[in-house]
């Protein structure tokens, strides 16, 4: 018995330069699934929290869009190592992102994708069980206290790599203390505090945290480059 090909809702495919977090400056491709329940009030990507079959699309159609929408075309891992070949795509890194990617079983993405020599980058809540390859880099950008009412699991947690939380206000620090003392990460895991749209407040805070607690400074290298 064969076993079942796993879709994947693609709401956007492109190559950049990942801009945050330990990668920050390395040629990626981006990968953006369709779907989150979370319901973070200041997401800038808001287009990709419903999966609507009505906003199904062709991968061509997907691939062109000329501004954010919520059309997603439903794609195996094959074809999209096939569009990153036809896209002519250099990059080797791989972030997957979204919405909420760890809603999927990537397993089997990751088997594709990792047999033909990429390197693969989750970016996730860490509210939803990580099924991923055990070489997936885990980023989990913990959200706490959302609307959707969803909450930052113990074992993503564990699985992470690094944490990066945006910050504007201590009281995004104390939270996050709290939930380091819940839901403890490995000792090898990174650190990382990310200013809020790189407010100066919020980054002097950070900076300082960062330097006290021999943490790390996430800046959004891409918004200060003005690319996507």
């Amino acid at each position: 018995m064969n076993p079942i090909t796993t879709h994947y809702p693609v709401n956007e495919l492109f190559e950049t330069i990942q801009g945050e977090g330990s990668f920050t400056g390395t040629p990626a491709i981006f990968l953006r699934l369709q779907g989150c329940p979370v319901g973070c009030p200041w997401c800038d990507t808001q287009h990709t929290w419903e999966k609507s079959a009505a906003d199904q699309v062709d991968a061509a159609r997907m691939l062109n869009k000329s501004s954010p929408s919520p059309e997603w075309a439903e794609l195996t891992a094959a074809q999209l190592l096939e569009l990153f070949q036809q896209q002519g795509f250099q990059a080797r890194h791989v972030v997957i992102t979204g919405g909420e990617p760890a809603m999927y079983d990537l397993r089997e993405l990751g088997e594709v994708l990792e047999g033909a020599g990429y390197r693969l980058q989750i970016e996730t809540s860490g509210t939803f069980e990580l099924k991923v390859s055990a070489a997936t880099w885990v980023t989990v950008s913990p959200k706490l206290d959302m609307p959707g009412g969803f909450l930052v699991r113990p074992d993503s947690m564990k699985r992470a790599d690094e944490i990066k939380h945006p910050v504007a206000m201590q009281k995004h620090i104390d939270a996050l203390d709290k939930l380091l003392q819940r839901c403890p990460p490995r000792d090898d895991t990174i650190i990382a505090l990310q200013p809020i749209s790189q407010r100066p407040r919020a980054t002097e805070l950070a900076i300082a945290t960062c330097i006290a607690r021999n943490w790390r400074l996430s800046v959004q290298l891409h918004k200060y480059l003005n690319i996507e």
